[in-house]
C-alpha cells in the first residue's frame, strides 16, 4: 500500500498512510536532511514544521545535518554518507558524491532562476563578453571537497565568452586561493572607502575572494550569483557585463542552482520506499503551498539566505514563490544531464555516469498516483 497525501486545513502537506506502525520491525528513528541555504520547496517544509506532523506520531525525528557537532558527519552534506539522509540543493555537491560512487538516487529537480553575473569594476573598459578577450577573470580556489563556487565560476565565464565566439584560451585566468584557515575571509577595504566600509561591516563573505581581487586590481571580471552576489554588485558599484540568469535559453542558465536535486541515499529507498514517498510528498506539496503564499514564501526564503524580502525578489524574481515546484520536468533533466557533462569534461568530476539513469522516477510517480487515486 502507497502513502495517500492529503491536505491539512492550513494548506500545509501531510501524508495519511497504511505503513504507520511505530513497532514495526524495520522502523527507523530519526531521519536526516541537509539544504543549501538558497530557496527550497524543503526549507518551506522544515520552516512550517511539516516534516515533524508527517512523522512525530511514529516517534521519527527529523535532524538537520547543520546541527551535528562531528565534522565528519556533517561532510555528508557534500559526500551523501549518512545514511537515512535527504539532501535538496546545489546540484554540484550531489553529482561530485555520484561521481565517487555514492549510492544516491534522485527523486526530485527543482529550478529557480536566479541572478548569475560576470561583474567589473567600473573603470575596467569592459563593458560587454566581447570584451572579456585577453582580460584576467578571476577562479576562486577554496580548500573543500568539491570547489562548487570554482565551477559554477567557470561555467559563467565559458558561457559569456561563447556569446561572441570565444573560448577558454581567450582569455588569461588567474587562481583566487582562500588563504589558510579562512575560509569565508572577510572583504578588505577597497578603493571608494564608503563602500569599503559597509563591506567590512559585512564579515565573513560568499564571494571575498573575488571582490577583493577584483578591488586590488588583481583581476578583471568576476562570476557572482543569487542574493550575495546581487548585494555585491550594488555595495561595490560593479558594472554587470552579462546577466546569465535572465537568459532565454535555460542551457545557458545551468549551473550550481539551476537545477537543484533532492536526493535521497539508495539503501533508505530500497528498504523503507514508503518514508521516501512520504517524505517527498511533504517537499512536493510544500513547493505548491509556496505558489499560493507569496508572502510568507518570500520571508521563509529571507531567512535561508539571511537577506531582506526585497533582495530575494531583485534576486529571484518577484515571483519567485512560484519556482519552488519538486518535479522531474524535462528541462530540468536535460540541464542536469549537461551540466554533468560539463562537470566531468572539465574535470570536477572523478568519473562519468548516466545521469539519466540516476533518476528514480517511481517516489514522485506514487505520489502523484495518491492523488489521481482520489480525484484531486
Amino acid at each position: 500500500m502507497t502513502a495517500t497525501l492529503i491536505d491539512k486545513p492550513d494548506g500545509g502537506p501531510q501524508a495519511a498512510s497504511a505503513l504507520r506502525a511505530p513497532h514495526a520491525p524495520d522502523a527507523l528513528q530519526k531521519l536526516w536532511y541537509t539544504r543549501c541555504p538558497v530557496p527550497t520547496a524543503l526549507g518551506i517544509a522544515v520552516h512550517r514544521g511539516w516534516f515533524d506532523d508527517e512523522f512525530g506520531a511514529e516517534g521519527i525525528t527529523l535532524g538537520s545535518l547543520q546541527e551535528i557537532d562531528a565534522a565528519d558527519k556533517r561532510e555528508s552534506h557534500f559526500d551523501h554518507s549518512l545514511p537515512h539522509s535527504f539532501r535538496q540543493g546545489g546540484n554540484i555537491p550531489a553529482l561530485w558524491a555520484r561521481s565517487r560512487g555514492a549510492r544516491t538516487r534522485v527523486i526530485g529537480l527543482s529550478w529557480t532562476n536566479e541572478f548569475q553575473a560576470i561583474i567589473t569594476r567600473r573603470d575596467s573598459g569592459i563593458a560587454r563578453p566581447a570584451e572579456l578577450r585577453g582580460r584576467r577573470l578571476g577562479l576562486p580556489r577554496h580548500d573543500i571537497s568539491i570547489d562548487f563556487w570554482r565551477a559554477a565560476a567557470l561555467k559563467g565565464f565559458l558561457s559569456a565568452l561563447e556569446f561572441d565566439g570565444l573560448g577558454y584560451a581567450d582569455a588569461e585566468w588567474i587562481d583566487l586561493p582562500e588563504p589558510a584557515g579562512r575560509r569565508g575571509a572577510h572583504l578588505p577595504r577597497g578603493r571608494r572607502e564608503g563602500q569599503a566600509t559597509t563591506l567590512a561591516e559585512l564579515g565573513p563573505h560568499e564571494y571575498a575572494l573575488e571582490v577583493a581581487a577584483l578591488l586590488r586590481g588583481e583581476v578583471d571580471a568576476v562570476f557572482v550569483k543569487g542574493v550575495a552576489g546581487l548585494a555585491t554588485v550594488h555595495l561595490i558599484d560593479a558594472h554587470v557585463v552579462v546577466d546569465l540568469g535572465s537568459h532565454p535559453d535555460p542551457l545557458v542558465r545551468i549551473g550550481n542552482g539551476t537545477p537543484r536535486t533532492l536526493t535521497v541515499d539508495q539503501a533508505l529507498l530500497d528498504a523503507r520506499p514508503d518514508l521516501v514517498q512520504r517524505f517527498l510528498g511533504v517537499v512536493v506539496n510544500a513547493g505548491e503551498w509556496a505558489t499560493r503564499n507569496p508572502g510568507p514564501t518570500v520571508a521563509y526564503i529571507g531567512r535561508e539566505t539571511r537577506a531582506s524580502e526585497e533582495w530575494v525578489r531583485y534576486a529571484y524574481g518577484a515571483e519567485v514563490n512560484r519556482h519552488l515546484e519538486t518535479n522531474l520536468a524535462q528541462t530540468s533533466i536535460d540541464g542536469l544531464v549537461a551540466f554533468k557533462d560539463f562537470l566531468f569534461e572539465w574535470g570536477f568530476l572523478e568519473h562519468d555516469f548516466d545521469a539519466r539513469a540516476w533518476i528514480d522516477t517511481e517516489p514522485l510517480q506514487q505520489v502523484h498516483g495518491g492523488r489521481h487515486a482520489r480525484g484531486r
